[in-house]
């Protein structure tokens, strides 16, 4: 790809931006990537280690006595608070700590949050690796979901405004694809180590040192966006890293529209409080409901407890964690289809295929498991086993080139500057806080409604591709900057949304005793 093409922008006053692909903007995005690569180990890792005897004698017995002893329904083998705990504590430190990474993200940079992450996934896999006790297993999570609050707000902005328009897309998607490779990494390595015995687990956890350096590593060696040094005042810098990315002198226009929507963001004191006016209304609703639909199709269900699952619905420990990482691997291929079709089909194409094959397997799961499996019996053929992995091998692959990239993606590439890091922490609070609450209930659920769950979650999809189908514009190949006038202003419901936004801009101008541009939505508001 170096070397490529140029990509060619209008901008705002009818210029147009220059980019070549080159190779300082493809290495920058792949290691900007790796913090996917840890949240996807982190997310892989605890479904295989709390399938595993050795980690659940130790911490948690009830569950090894409940799970060997045989007696029990099949649904509730793993129905502990405590154990769901484990998994769920990581999201709840990472809802906390987006708040802070919004903070430093805008007054630090995106790089520099990125290496702050990679610090605290650093220490988290120190104690988890050595905990003994479930204190310590909980405090390590606790660090791990900080790194995850932290790069999950920095990442995406950084691959979102160093990526020319025309792939943004698609380098976008590379933290998704990281996301799906680290959970494909902790499958291979639950499969390994679950064979050790007793310390098999340790190294389970141990391991997620390796994305934890890279992410680190990568924070260190990567450039700053223009966006944010420009916005930080360092604008030679700024234009020299954009001259550099770019592949080409001739930035002025690009840079312009960049120094005129951070003297923008500048005049904004309050960018929550300004999240909540009309004119961000529809990128608000739209970024908070991706979020909550991106939790409700189930998937992160499946991808926490899938070995846990699997042995539930009838699997042996070999064979559900087996079947993990075949799940695995068609999360990562999946993902890839996405790098390749979503700047091409667009983003709204590929949500709607997907709702439709994501409800017809998940409703095909559900009436297996019904027939099946019933509360004390798990006798699945193997022909039967083989369609049930098919299945959710069919529901995974289109949520990985659907819902799970572009639930990051759009709601990056729709908030203006003066609301990117106040959009994106309410993105990444909104998504961790549906996360933790799938992940400290689904085991409960599962006790509770046994097969209906995957009806439960098909039910969802039904009600978000509805959503997709009438109030999801599509955003592919628009400037980021160009998004209310190309977008909002022209979309069938939106736009009633922007009706008074010359109107806002003047009361603006007038509260900060200022004549001249205002907020780049419309013409120039004049005194």
């Amino acid at each position: 790809m170096p070397g490529g093409g140029f990509s060619v922008a209008a901008s705002r006053s009818g210029e147009e931006f220059e980019a070549k692909i080159t190779p300082i903007v493809i290495i920058s995005c792949v290691m900007a990537s790796t913090g996917g690569l840890m949240f996807g180990y982190d997310v892989g890792v605890s479904g295989g280690v709390t399938s595993m005897n050795d980690f659940l004698k130790k911490f948690f017995p009830v569950v090894y006595r409940r799970k060997t002893e045989g007696d029990t329904n099949n649904y509730c083998k793993y129905d502990n608070q405590g154990l769901q705990l484990f998994t769920s504590s990581l999201y709840l430190a990472g809802l906390t700590s987006t708040f802070f990474a919004s903070y430093t993200t805008r007054k630090l940079g995106r790089r520099l949050t990125m290496l702050i992450a990679g610090i605290f996934f650093i220490f988290g896999v120190i104690l988890n690796t050595s905990a003994m006790n479930l204190g310590m297993l909980v405090a390590g999570r606790i660090l791990l979901g900080c790194g995850v609050g932290f790069a999950n707000q920095a990442v995406p902005l950084f691959l979102s405004e160093i990526a020319p328009t025309r792939i943004r897309g698609g380098l976008n998607i590379l933290f998704q694809l990281n996301v799906t490779i680290g959970i494909l990494f902790a499958n291979l390595v639950n499969y390994g180590t679950s064979k050790i015995h007793p310390w098999g687990w340790r190294l389970s956890l141990g391991l997620a040192a390796i994305p934890a350096g890279l992410l680190t590593v990568g924070a260190l060696v990567v450039k700053d966006t223009p966006n944010s040094l420009i916005e930080r005042g360092k604008l030679d810098e700024g234009k020299k890293v954009l001259k550099m990315i770019r592949g080409t002198e001739n930035v002025e226009p690009e840079y312009n529209e960049i120094l005129e929507a951070s003297r923008i963001a500048k005049e904004v004191k309050h960018p929550f409080r300004n999240l909540l006016k009309r004119r961000n209304r529809p990128q608000l609703v739209i970024a908070v409901l991706l979020q909550i639909f991106q939790q409700f199709t189930g998937i992160n269900a499946i991808m926490f407890y899938a070995p846990v699952l699997f042995n539930t619905v009838g699997f042996k420990n070999d064979a559900s964690l087996y079947s993990a990482v075949i799940t695995g691997a068609v999360n990562v291929l999946s993902t890839i289809v996405s790098i390749y079709f979503v700047d091409k089909l667009g983003r709204r194409a590929l949500l709607l295929e997907a709702g439709v094959q994501m409800f017809l397997s998940q409703v095909v799961i559900a009436i297996l498991l019904g027939v099946k499996v019933t509360n004390h019996s798990d006798n699945l053929s193997k022909g039967y086993a083989v369609l049930v992995v098919v299945m959710i091998c069919t529901f995974v692959s289109a949520f990985a080139w659907s819902w799970g990239p572009l639930g990051w993606l759009i709601p990056s590439e729709t908030f203006p500057l003066e609301t990117r890091s106040a959009g994106q922490s309410v993105t990444v609070c909104v998504n961790l806080l549906f996360t933790f609450g799938i992940a400290q209930a689904f085991l409960s659920m599962l006790c509770g409604l046994k097969y209906g769950i995957f009806l439960f979650f098909s039910a969802w999809v039904l009600v978000m591709s509805v959503f997709v189908l009438f109030f999801l514009p599509e955003t592919k190949n628009v400037p980021i900057e160009e998004m209310t006038e190309r977008v909002w202003k022209k979309h069938w419901f939106w736009k009633r949304f922007m009706d008074d936004v010359d109107g806002e801009e003047m009361e603006e101008v007038k509260e900060n005793g200022k004549v001249g541009k205002s907020n780049g939505y419309g013409d120039d508001a004049k005194l």
